[in-house]
């Protein structure tokens, strides 16, 4: 998910510093453990041959945080991928003011696991007759925890879409971590043609995305959507399959009605 800071403090920017979460903008807190396992569990040192890719994405984290870097772990809704996310034992202290306003300015969404993504990724793993064999394009791809999933489960190709170019320098190295390939596409009016299956999380954050319903049907025979925020879609060509819970990762303390995150099946016979 390439999606939405909740910006609920904005004028308090001119106060001065304060951490994240005093700001209302990102909770960057370590996440509170629900199951036993402490915070340093999860990012536990795993030893891989692209220090490259870590390198290239820790220097997009810097360009607004200069402490940043990126950590490996395996998001609690979706531990069978591995994924290099924001590591927030960098913040010991409260931010300055300009980096406040330089993570309002650019925000590094792809260094978090929303709960759509992880959801959905869990899912696709679980079910992997949906995607296999087929050509399969991630809109969003944020992280590119879908896309991951998608290769995983046996997709012909999957492809990581997102206009973000860390996103998809992070989609490509989380590919990497997992042992597979996936393309990567910077624009969704330039996707390749013949794509069997779109894939997309938590992009309906804003009601005027609501047309992307369509617009996601009309590009493949098979949309897979996963989504926290809309109880109703609003659109009867979407069959709610399940409805499942995760927490995005690191945890940013949300809401616990975005954690519970509902499944949709689109299909175009025709």
């Amino acid at each position: 998910m390439s999606g939405l800071l909740a910006i609920s403090a904005v004028n308090q920017l001119s106060d001065g510093g304060g951490s994240i979460a005093e700001m209302g903008f990102f909770c960057l807190s370590p996440p509170v453990s629900r199951t036993g396992h402490g915070y340093n569990d999860a990012f536990r040192k795993i030893e891989v041959g692209y220090p490259m890719s870590v390198d290239s994405l820790n220097q997009h984290l810097r360009k607004t945080l200069s402490r940043g870097r990126v950590a490996v772990s395996r998001p609690a809704g979706c531990e069978r991928i591995a994924l290099y996310l924001f590591d927030p034992r960098v913040l010991e202290g409260p931010l300055s003011h300009e980096e406040a306003q330089a993570v309002v300015a650019e925000p590094a969404y792809w260094s978090f696991c929303w709960a759509s993504g992880q959801v959905l990724a869990n899912w696709i793993l679980d079910n992997p007759h949906w995607v296999e064999g087929k050509r399969v394009l991630d809109f969003g791809s944020g992280s590119g925890i879908v896309a991951v999933a998608a290769a995983m489960a046996g997709a012909k190709e999957a492809i990581a879409c997102d206009i973000d170019p860390a996103a998809l320098d992070a989609a490509n190295a989380n590919a990497a971590l997992n042992g597979v390939s996936v393309g990567l596409c910077p624009d969704w009016a330039a996707r390749p043609d013949e794509i069997d299956v779109v894939t997309a999380a938590d992009v309906l954050y804003d009601p005027e995305n609501r047309p992307l319903l369509g617009v996601l049907r009309e590009a493949a025979p098979r949309v897979l959507l996963a989504d926290s925020r809309m109880k109703v879609l609003g659109d009867d060509a979407y069959r709610k399959q399940t409805t499942l819970e995760a927490r995005t990762w690191p945890d940013l303390n949300e809401f616990e009605e975005f954690n519970r995150v509902r499944i949709y099946l689109a299909e175009n016979n025709q």
